[in-house]
């Protein structure tokens, strides 16, 4: 009797575990499809650090200055540095993963496989051209690879690929023009521009963001993602550099109101730029993505997902001060330590954020965005 009672429990738990795998398959089947069913067959990506896949590592002065060519990065999936600023995937390789798609091949590397699209995206990269943040008195930081660059690229690109056809090949390509023009606030506000200086570089950044939209659809696309930028107030480099002892700079998250202020002043402005788009290119599917509301969501409900209360704003990969960061001793340094867990902190290294927070924020933009992309769902 003991024995058959013995053989049921175990049947019994196997049979659990089982239906578990396959619930949890059935599961990812179904996440995927929702992507799946936009029948993207490429995807286009320009922008900066958030979705650099390797562009950065292989411009001479860029590889050389930047942090995320060195290891830890890329640590917890590639197990090597790849060129993307953080410990493994980021969002754009979630989405061409959640597309059943390859992850996307950086453009510098010209012995990749494009067939299924390219990255143009280069860390450290502004909207604003070189020239004009000269003009406006903002260095720049390692790379002169700004929006007008990377669009000579994608030029480039598709005259060898798709032309005389590209309107046929891009039908069914995915485009996102960003996440872009969130260096160039950042680095107005680290120069030391006003708020006032730094509204009004933002109707320009903005303007030249709607100028790239029009440029990708000139190329052919048809479906554009045209991204938002995230909180500049919440993260560890600025908590860092803007720390105050006025407890009423910052709200209930602990992030500085100034600073979200400004990304919402920014937001609002895209946003209508491209409402107003959308009326002149009727045509067009164009899609504001919420990157802002993402991450805010992501703040609220991060307990709840998994991730470490005490270290939402401090850097997994940095050292020193409140928030693990230190500027002068950055990830990648030597004797800068990597957290025990990545996989429970929001942030990796002060400015960007872990593989398991980008999956957590792609989700949440796939499901915003999903409706809106006139996909048969």
């Amino acid at each position: 009797m003991a024995f058959s009672t013995r053989v049921l429990l175990i049947f019994l738990v196997i049979s659990t575990v089982f239906q578990l795998k396959i619930d949890a398959q059935k599961l990812q089947i179904h996440r995927k499809r929702r992507l799946m069913n936009c029948r993207f067959d490429k995807i286009y990506q320009l922008g900066d650090s958030v979705s650099d896949t390797g562009n950065c590592i292989r411009e001479s002065y860029c590889g050389s200055h930047s942090s995320c060519a060195k290891s830890p990065y890329g640590i917890n999936f590639f197990h090597k540095p790849t060129g993307r600023c953080s410990n493994g995937l980021l969002m754009i390789d979630f989405i061409a993963l959640e597309s059943g798609l390859p992850l996307l091949n950086p453009y510098k590397d010209q012995s990749a496989n494009f067939r299924h699209g390219a990255n143009f995206a280069v860390a450290g990269a502004t909207a604003l051209s070189a020239q004009v943040m000269a003009e406006k008195k903002i260095v720049m930081s390692f790379t002169n690879s700004s929006l007008d660059v990377q669009l000579d690229w994608m030029s480039s690109h598709f005259e060898t690929t798709c032309l005389p056809d590209c309107p046929v090949e891009l039908k069914k390509s995915l485009f996102l023009v960003g996440h872009i023009g969130g260096n160039d606030i950042i680095y107005g506000l680290s120069q030391g521009k006003t708020m006032e200086e730094l509204r009004r570089l933002v109707v320009d950044v903005v303007q030249t963001i709607i100028h790239g939209v029009k440029r990708v659809i000139g190329f052919g696309a048809t479906r554009i993602v045209v991204p938002g930028t995230f909180p500049k107030g919440c993260g560890p480099a600025s908590l860092t550099q803007f720390m105050t002892n006025d407890s009423s700079s910052y709200d209930e998250y602990h992030c500085l109101k100034d600073l979200n202020n400004l990304t919402i002043f920014y937001n609002d402005h895209l946003q209508q730029a491209i409402d107003e788009m959308k009326k002149e290119y009727t045509n067009i599917t164009l899609v504001y993505g919420d990157y802002y509301n993402a991450y805010m969501w992501f703040l609220q409900n991060a307990v709840t997902l998994g991730f470490d209360k005490n270290s939402l704003q401090k850097a997994c990969c940095g050292i020193g001060g409140d928030y693990n960061y230190d500027k002068s001793r950055k990830c990648g340094a030597q004797g800068v330590p990597v957290c025990d867990d990545p996989s429970t902190h929001f942030n990796w290294d002060g400015l960007h954020l872990t593989q398991a927070a980008y999956s957590w924020l792609t989700r949440w933009l796939i499901d915003d965005m999903l409706p809106k992309l006139n996909c048969h769902v």
